[in-house]
């Protein structure tokens, strides 16, 4: 019972925040600091998901040299920096991946 009340609250809460910005929207622009500050949320989540896959590939913090990930994901970054272009990072950090893991083997 306890899992299901759980569920249904953490849904809830979804839903209430999700209603909460649609209801915003409809109410006119959003205040500056809010839409400033909403500007970084993607840039914030895909930090946090790509990081540790770049700094710790088997679960454990990997600084060597062995690490291909991390100067494929570097290289990426600084394509990513240059050429706004979401589809020539991905490009460049797989290339640069595979190329790296081809060298290092």
């Amino acid at each position: 019972m306890t899992l299901w009340l759980t569920v249904l609250a953490i849904g809830a809460a979804t839903y209430g925040l999700r209603v909460a910005f649609l209801a915003r929207s409809t109410a006119g622009p959003l205040p500056v600091l809010l839409g400033e500050t909403l500007r970084f949320v993607p840039v914030a989540v895909l930090s946090a998901i790509i990081f540790p896959a770049l700094v710790q590939p088997g679960g454990v913090l990997d600084l060597s040299t062995g690490n291909a990930r991390l100067p494929a994901g570097l290289l990426a970054a600084l394509d990513a920096w240059r050429t706004r272009n979401a589809l020539a990072t991905v490009g460049a950090g797989m290339a640069a991946l595979w190329a790296l893991q081809a060298v290092l083997r």
